[in-house]
């Protein structure tokens, strides 16, 4: 997977997942923003949707091919791993920041596997799948960030994956906006304060 990786100045690395259309780019200011001594590992969705850049398939808007997600879930876990030995950064130590369909593959990596991630910062997600049971998440910080206006992620499908996120014992927070999809300056400055607290209680 084509990705950007620059080694910081700490034991954290921020892991950098873009929304459809997007690319390893996109997020860089937003990680040194919050903040800026981590190491940064930035993905590009080897997914192509009509030439735009995606995680995972769907089969039309917000309704995910499943089984697609599942298979991409696996390969992201996997490659985490290995670019975890390639680089030498802590796999304990990991922050997700994913916006729209990162935000929603990062909730899939949730679903699927204990101790993924230290924290999840999701921005505009949905629920990536339902009927399933989520491993303990009793170790995870996570922070989910929702437009009151958003037309692709309903206010009803942010408040049942903070429900479902909760039941399994995630640290969960949610901040709602009176925005739409897009993502505006102030999620930005609500997730590095967020952050920024629960390093400090780490």
């Amino acid at each position: 997977m084509i990705h950007i990786y620059k080694e910081g100045f700490n034991n954290h690395t921020l892991l950098l997942l873009h929304g459809t259309g997007g690319n390893e780019n996109d997020l860089l200011n937003i990680a040194k923003y919050i903040d800026d001594e981590a190491n940064v590992l930035s993905l590009r969705g080897d997914v192509s949707e009509n030439g735009l850049n995606r995680f995972f398939k769907r089969l039309s808007e917000g309704v995910f091919d499943e089984d697609d997600l599942k298979y991409r879930t696996q390969k992201l876990h996997k490659l985490l791993d290995d670019l975890s030995n390639q680089y030498g950064f802590d796999r304990a130590n990991v922050t997700v920041v994913g916006y729209s369909n990162g935000a929603n593959i990062a909730s899939s990596l949730l679903f699927h596997y204990k101790d993924v991630l230290k924290r999840a910062i999701l921005l505009h997600p949905m629920v990536p799948l339902r009927n399933i049971e989520i491993p303990s998440l009793e170790k995870t910080s996570i922070l989910i960030t929702a437009g009151t206006n958003d037309p692709i992620c309903p206010v009803k499908e942010s408040e049942e994956l903070f429900e479902l996120l909760n039941n399994a014992n995630g640290d969960v927070e949610i901040s709602w906006f009176n925005f739409g999809h897009r993502l505006t300056e102030q999620e930005v400055f609500k997730a590095k304060e967020w952050f920024d607290k629960k390093e400090m209680t780490s």
